[in-house]
C-alpha cells in the first residue's frame, strides 16, 4: 500500500460583525474552540461592535456531528492525524482570509488583535508564528498546552508584540492542572505577558473582553 496525498480547493465560511471602511481602526480575527461554529462564537464578540471596529470569526475546515449522526454541528481545527497537513491547511486558509478582508486597506494603520479561545489558542499561535501576516496582540484564551506553550509559539517572534492570557477561576479543563504552574511557564516562555482572570468557566467573558478591549 502507498499513501498519497493531492492539494484542493475547498469552500470555508466566515462570520463578520461590521464594516471595512475608512473609519475602521479596530480588527479583531477570533478563531473558536472545539466543536463550535463561528456564527454562534462571534456572537461573543458583539459587545465591542462600534464603527470603528470589525470582527472577523473564521469557521474551522472540518464539521462533525456533536452526537451521534444527526444534530448539531460542531468544527474542529484539526486532530492528531495527518496532523501537519491540517496545520498547513488551515494556516493557508486563515492567510488567504486575512488578504481577502484586508487587501484594500493599509494594514499599518489599524490595530489587529488575534484572538484564539481553547482549540483556537494553538490555532492562533501557529498562525502568527508563521509570520505572513501583521498583527499588533495576541490573546489567548482558555487555553490548555498539553506539551507546553513553547510546542506552538517561538518567543522571539513574540518580543514586540502585546501577549495577553485570559482565563476563568472555574474554567473545568483548567481546574484538572496546577493553574500556578500554568501560569509560571507560559511567563517563563513569554515574560511580558499580561494575565487577566475572571469569575467563570470555559467561556468568553464579555466584561473582561471590555476591559482588554
Amino acid at each position: 500500500m502507498q499513501k498519497h496525498q493531492i492539494t484542493i480547493q475547498k469552500t470555508a465560511h466566515y462570520v463578520t460583525i461590521g464594516e471595512m471602511n475608512d473609519q475602521t481602526e479596530n480588527i479583531w480575527f477570533v478563531i473558536h474552540g472545539y466543536g463550535q461554529l463561528a456564527e454562534y462564537f462571534i456572537k461573543k464578540f458583539e459587545v465591542l461592535e462600534d464603527n470603528k471596529t470589525v470582527i472577523i470569526a473564521p469557521e474551522a475546515l472540518s464539521k462533525f456531528y456533536l452526537k451521534e449522526f444527526s444534530g448539531r454541528i460542531g468544527a474542529t481545527w484539526m486532530t492528531k492525524h495527518e496532523r501537519e497537513s491540517e496545520i498547513t491547511d488551515y494556516i493557508n486558509y486563515l492567510n488567504q482570509l486575512y488578504q481577502t478582508v484586508l487587501q484594500e486597506f493599509d494594514v499599518n494603520k489599524l490595530k489587529i488583535t488575534v484572538l484564539g479561545f481553547s482549540q483556537g489558542t494553538a490555532t492562533v499561535a501557529r498562525w502568527c508564528m508563521n509570520e505572513t501576516i501583521k498583527y499588533d496582540r495576541l490573546i489567548l484564551w482558555a487555553g490548555y498546552f498539553g506539551n507546553g506553550i513553547q510546542d506552538v509559539i517561538d518567543p522571539e517572534k513574540l518580543i514586540e508584540k502585546e501577549v495577553v492570557l485570559c482565563y476563568g477561576k472555574e474554567d473545568e479543563f483548567l481546574v484538572k492542572i496546577d493553574i500556578q504552574q500554568y501560569e509560571k511557564d507560559i511567563k517563563k516562555i513569554i515574560p511580558h505577558v499580561q494575565i487577566h482572570t475572571f469569575e467563570g468557566g470555559h467561556t468568553i467573558d464579555k466584561e473582561l473582553l471590555l476591559k482588554i478591549k
